[in-house]
Parts: C-alpha cells; sequence; structure tokens
C-alpha cells in the first residue's frame, strides 16, 4: 500500500495520477487538515509537526512508500523525514524544469505558497533549471483556499482567481509559460486556462506519479487502500465522502491525535 500525504486536498491530483500510471495500486490518504494551511507557519513547527504525523501514519499503516504530495512539505521536510524512517519517500517540487524547456520567451512564472518560494531548494530548483530564464513569481494562500472550496463543490471566484496571479502577469507580460508550485493548484487549472488561454501551465501531479512508479515497481496490487484519513474534524463531511470517492477513497477515518488507527 502506498500512503499519499498533504495538508488537504491538493495531494488528491498526485493519487488520481498515481491510479493512471499504477492501475490497481493500493492508496490510503492522510490529511493534516487541522494544521491547514502549511504555507504561512514557521519553519520548525511545520517540520516537527509534519514528522509527527507522517510517523504515525508509518508506525500504523505501515505502508510500501511515502508519497509527500506536497511543494511545502517536501521542500522543507523530506530530508527530515528520509533521515527519520526507513520507508521510501517520493517528494513533490515545481515543474520548473519543464517550464524553462518550453519557455520561447525564457520569461516564465511560478505560483506557489510564499513558504514554498523562500526555501533554498527552490532557489537551487531555480539556479540548475531556469538560469537562463527570467523568473516571475508570486506567491499567495489564496490559490489553495479557492481549490479547498472548489473541491467541496464551490463555484471558483473568478475575480479573486484573476487578483491573485495578476502581479506576475503585470511583472512579466511576456510570461509563456508557468510553473504550478501547489499541488493544490490542479484543481484550478481549468479556471487558469481560462484566463490565460495561450500560456503553457505545468503541472507537478503528472511528474510525480511517475517518480512514484519507477519507486514503487511491484505495488500495483494490495490491500490497505480505498481510505482517506484526516487530522481535523470535517464539518462537510458529506460532500467531502461524496468528492473523495471520486478518487478511490471510499471511508473517510478521523486521526485520534497523531495516531492514523
Amino acid at each position: 500500500m502506498l500512503l499519499v500525504f498533504d495538508s488537504g486536498i491538493g495531494g488528491l491530483g498526485v493519487a488520481a495520477e498515481i491510479q493512471v500510471v499504477l492501475p490497481g495500486v493500493a492508496l490510503a490518504y492522510l490529511a493534516d487538515n487541522e494544521f491547514y494551511p502549511y504555507g504561512e507557519k514557521p519553519d520548525d513547527v511545520l517540520i516537527a509537526r509534519i514528522l509527527d504525523v507522517v510517523g504515525a501514519a508509518i508506525e500504523d499503516l505501515k505502508p510500501a512508500a511515502v508519497v509527500v504530495a506536497c511543494n511545502t512539505a517536501s521542500t522543507i521536510a523530506l530530508s527530515a523525514l528520509r533521515a527519520a524512517f526507513a520507508v521510501p519517500f517520493v517528494g513533490c517540487v515545481p515543474p520548473v524544469k519543464p517550464a524553462a524547456a518550453a519557455s520561447v520567451s525564457r520569461h516564465i512564472g511560478l505560483l506557489a505558497t510564499p513558504a514554498t518560494l523562500r526555501r533554498p531548494y527552490l532557489h537551487d530548483l531555480l539556479a540548475r533549471f531556469a538560469g537562463n530564464c527570467t523568473v516571475h513569481s508570486v506567491g499567495t494562500p489564496v490559490l489553495a483556499d479557492l481549490a479547498e472550496a472548489k473541491f467541496r463543490g464551490v463555484p471558483v471566484d473568478m475575480a479573486a482567481l484573476e487578483a491573485a496571479v495578476a502581479p506576475m502577469f503585470d511583472a512579466g507580460p511576456e510570461i509563456d509559460a508557468v510553473a504550478l508550485g501547489c499541488t493544490h493548484y490542479t484543481f484550478l487549472l481549468a479556471e487558469l486556462k481560462a484566463l490565460h488561454p495561450g500560456i503553457a501551465w505545468f503541472d507537478p501531479a503528472g511528474a510525480v506519479a511517475r517518480q512514484t512508479m519507477r519507486q514503487a515497481a511491484g505495488l500495483a496490487a494490495g490491500a490497505g487502500g480505498g481510505v482517506a484519513y484526516f487530522t481535523g474534524a470535517l464539518a462537510d463531511s458529506d460532500v467531502m465522502k461524496a468528492g473523495l470517492a471520486g478518487f478511490g477513497f471510499a471511508e473517510i477515518k478521523l486521526v485520534a491525535g497523531v495516531a492514523v488507527n
């Protein structure tokens, strides 16, 4: 069984792509919604929290591998997770490399949380793969909230979405490719494309799924999946259950403290 971890619903896009490349794989989902959003929390607090929550899940669920389907968690805590636990981890990074490779104007956009944008890991990624590009970055907590609401059936506030991304295009009108630096943004791709047609938008979910396939060979079937765990109570559990079922998670369980059994 593979465990997919995120702060909210963003990692479900990754889970969907994993199911495409690994048909029949057993997946469990863990959302630390009690601590959402991650993008505004101090680094030391986040690292301790992620180690506690993921560590408890590893102990109780015994996954064959853990997919950290959260850019903020990956850029801040992936090395600490690998040092603490023997389970293989697959991380998630902004798709800067394909965006830079696709850009003709050599101006690319990067949408992410403020926390992801300030990480040294991202700065290294930009230096390695987008050194010959001008990168126009915007860090905003708004998009993740819009994605969470959309998943629950709330129509996307297009004015709020446009206001959130406008500074990026105002600063870089030549932008022809944008890297989405948060898995939540997968759920807003249709709206982003409608607002800015002609832009190449790069979503991290597919790349994470392919890396998972490489690391999880032989896990195309198995038991223990189909459950979505949440660290905080869901006031809209009926709505969430219906949405999660579409991703193969037929059961919701509330984590008791940081134990998931």
